[in-house]
């Protein structure tokens, strides 16, 4: 991460009083709809053939790895020497670029039919991991250091998940400078079937409204927008912790 000598301004203190509304969401207990939500997809899960949540873990985590840590997506350069204020403008501007490709690309994989609408997961996962690393790049991160790498994941999993999942992945991140030092070498060991089931169990409703006929193509404009855009919001956040716990922006509470 970037070291900052510069002075606390005011859209520094704005951003981060966001932050801490941001922080105290991720920190809430789940409600009762989400427990019973959560009671719900299990039920269904629990139904569906153990060889077929075996070949989705499998197939996620090949094509999440091979984007993540393969030559999939281009490491950009560091941005450097640039205040908060900068950094964000040009972060929002990338957010805005990325969902606006996500929201074109879910209206025509919508208004495809079954076999298009299908095409949609790959595709708009990509979009959605490429905006990671620009939005990683623009913060001042290394994206070609694989701990990195893996910060962005759980970003991806804080987005995606249960509110339960939610709590127990934001807890790894509100402490990331200790808990990297944990992760593993292989990254066989990283949970990639909870890390796929969240992720499924979260946009399932709104993806398979995306393949009806006559909606779809309004349905997939809408969920890739507001989810992508969720996304960039929370890796907003995700950074913002970051220069917090390293102490680089002191704000007076």
């Amino acid at each position: 991460m970037p070291k900052s000598t510069q002075l606390i301004t005011i859209y520094d203190q704005q951003a981060f009083k966001e932050l801490s509304r941001w922080q105290r969401r991720m920190k809430r207990r789940p409600s009762l709809l989400n427990k019973l939500s959560g009671k719900v997809q299990s039920r269904i899960n629990n139904v569906i053939p153990e060889q077929v949540h075996a070949a989705i873990t499998t197939a996620i985590k090949q094509m999440t790895r091979a984007m993540i840590f393969g030559a999939g997506i281009t490491t950009r350069k560091p941005l450097t020497d640039v205040n908060l204020e900068g950094r964000e403008r040009k972060v929002m501007q990338s957010i805005k670029t990325y969902r606006n490709t996500a929201t074109a690309e879910g209206a025509i994989t919508g208004a495809g039919g079954i076999l298009l609408g299908l095409a949609d997961f790959p595709i708009w996962l990509t979009i959605k991991m490429k905006m990671l690393f620009d939005i990683a790049a623009k913060y001042g991160v290394d994206t070609s250091d694989y701990k990195e790498r893996v910060y962005l994941l759980h970003i991806f999993q804080l987005t995606f998940s249960s509110q339960k999942h939610r709590n127990k992945v934001y807890s790894i991140m509100a402490n990331w400078e200790k808990e990297q030092m944990l992760l593993p070498d292989d990254m066989n060991a990283f949970d990639w079937r909870t890390f796929q089931q969240e992720y499924r169990d979260y946009i399932d409703l709104a993806k398979l409204l995306q393949l009806v006929p006559g909606i779809g193509a309004a349905v997939g404009a809408y969920v890739n927008h507001r989810l992508t855009s969720k996304l960039g919001k929370y890796a907003m956040n995700a950074y913002r912790m970051r220069f917090a716990t390293l102490g680089e922006f002191r704000l007076n509470q």
